[in-house]
This record gives C-alpha cells, structure tokens and sequence, in this order.
C-alpha cells in the first residue's frame, strides 16, 4: 500500500486531532501510563497542536495518508544532544489506525520522516520504549538495527 506522509498543516489539524485523539484514548501501552504524564484529553491535545503549528521551531506532527484518507501520524520534537553537539529529533506517540497495522505504514513513514530530517541538518532520531512494557515493537526493532544508545532508548539513524 503506498503511502505519503506530509507536515501537518492547519488545513490537516482535523487529521492530526482524529489520529493522535485514538492514540491517546485507545493505545493501551499509553493509558497505562497517561496519569504519569498528567493527560488532560481533548483540549490539551488541541492547545499542543495549534503550538505545533505555531512554534515549527519546536517541532511538527507527521501525518501519513493511503488512498486519501489519515492513515497514522507521530510527534517529532527538536532538541540538542549534548553528545553530537547538534541537533536531533525525538520520535513519540507513533500510531497507526488498527485496522491498517501490520502492512508496513509506520515503516513507510519512518523512511519518508528520515528523508525529511535528513535535509534539515537533524542528525539522529531518538525513541523510546517504557521497559515496564513488553519488549519493543517489531517496528522499533527494526528501525534501529539494534543500536543502542542508552537504556529504553533507540536511535534510529546516525547522519
């Protein structure tokens, strides 16, 4: 199934707030955990969006689509890694619609979100994994060829 993945834009806030919206109330590895990170539902998500869209600096919200319709989306946040002196991109809130998983979208988007970095002078993609959960998905696994940067965490491409 192709996919193309694009920034959110105002015009695809709607898209954003559906997908990440099931994340945050159907995920069941973040519900476990969503009153450690102090969730506030549906108007936090909203206020997180409209900064996303209004600090680009900050970061964006990658949104992936199959045959027109919103098919997964992640948050990408900058930050400064004291380690490579430069900039990297933190991966979070990676989710796929239920019925599409399994069929190589998240893999499809990873790809097309390192191409997209890799222009920008973003040198690593950082991930997580909370390892009171089982081990990390097939798709972390994979994108991070083993390499292992500290504990629970996954890098996903060194530039």
């Amino acid at each position: 199934m192709d996919v193309n993945c694009r920034k959110m834009t105002e015009a695809r806030r709607k898209d954003a707030e559906l997908l990440l919206q099931s994340f945050l109330r159907k995920d069941p590895y973040y519900l476990e955990t969503s009153e450690i990170y102090g969730d506030q539902g549906l108007p936090a998500l909203r206020r997180a969006l409209k900064l996303f869209l209004r600090r680009k600096d900050l970061g964006f919200v990658w949104l992936a689509y199959a045959l027109g319709q919103p098919v997964g989306a992640c948050v990408v946040s900058y930050a400064i890694s004291t380690s490579i002196g430069g900039l990297v991109a933190k991966l979070d809130d990676v989710y796929v619609t239920v019925p599409l998983r399994r069929q190589g979208i998240a893999t499809q988007m990873l790809r097309a979100l390192i191409r997209e970095l890799k222009g920008t002078g973003i040198r690593r993609i950082d991930t997580a994994v909370i390892s009171a959960f089982a081990t990390p998905s097939a798709f972390i696994r994979k994108c991070t060829s083993g390499s292992l940067r500290k504990k629970d965490s996954r890098v996903c491409y060194d530039n």
